[in-house]
């Protein structure tokens, strides 16, 4: 177990965290490893070992703080508002959605791979942030769509949420995807994540 204060600790933390997201803006999560994390710090890498094992388990701390973000976001939605139709939700959420880039690109990830090999303790941790954002969800729909039962509420989520994994890829699309797209004749409307978001959410309201 690493060694200082609590404070310390999460500093530490922090910053490898922020390390790891630096490097995911410009490179793939395959190519990043460990040892260009460190260097990202301003630690040696086998400090790193002190708090995470694993490049995923860093990863998926960075996943967790992305849904920590969004539930602030959705928590913001709920307070500041007495009442939406249901366009206006659709378009909360959408906005909400629209500007966390990150979140959207880990979610495209290959999310089985990157729990497996994390602990149980860091597993669960980002379970409890991912499992807030679901409630968050469903607390705005029992709120702004009173007619709603709680199976209408629950089947909702379990359309949006895997819905979610989707909306990167169809959405940041590189120029190869692009000329590939064109040179099979397929002819594909991009939008970006704001349009697509908001047209799955209006419909399942």
């Amino acid at each position: 177990m690493p060694k200082g204060s609590p404070e310390r600790t999460a500093a530490r933390k922090e910053e490898i965290i922020n390390a790891c997201e630096k490097l995911y803006q410009t490179m793939s999560f395959k190519d990043i490893t460990l040892k260009e994390i460190g260097k990202e710090t301003s630690f040696s890498r086998p400090t790193i070992y002190n708090y995470f094992q694993t490049k995923e388990e860093i990863f998926l701390a960075l996943f967790e703080r992305e849904y920590v973000r969004w539930n602030e976001e959705l928590g913001s939605v709920l307070q500041d508002n007495e009442t939406l139709t249901k366009k206006q939700v659709a378009e909360k959420l959408a906005s909400s959605i629209a500007h966390r880039e990150e979140l959207l690109k880990l979610l495209a990830m290959n999310n089985y791979d990157m729990e497996a090999n994390s602990r149980p303790e860091i597993l669960t941790s980002f379970k409890v942030a991912y499992g807030e954002s679901m409630r968050s969800v469903c607390r705005i729909l029992t709120k702004f769509c009173p007619e709603k039962s709680v199976q209408e509420i629950q089947e909702f989520i379990y359309v949006f949420f895997p819905f979610m994994f989707g909306i990167y890829p169809y959405t940041a699309v590189t120029d190869k995807q692009r000329e590939a797209m064109n040179q099979a004749n397929v002819d594909y409307v991009y939008q970006s994540v704001f349009e697509i978001t908001n047209k799955c959410l209006l419909k399942l309201l």
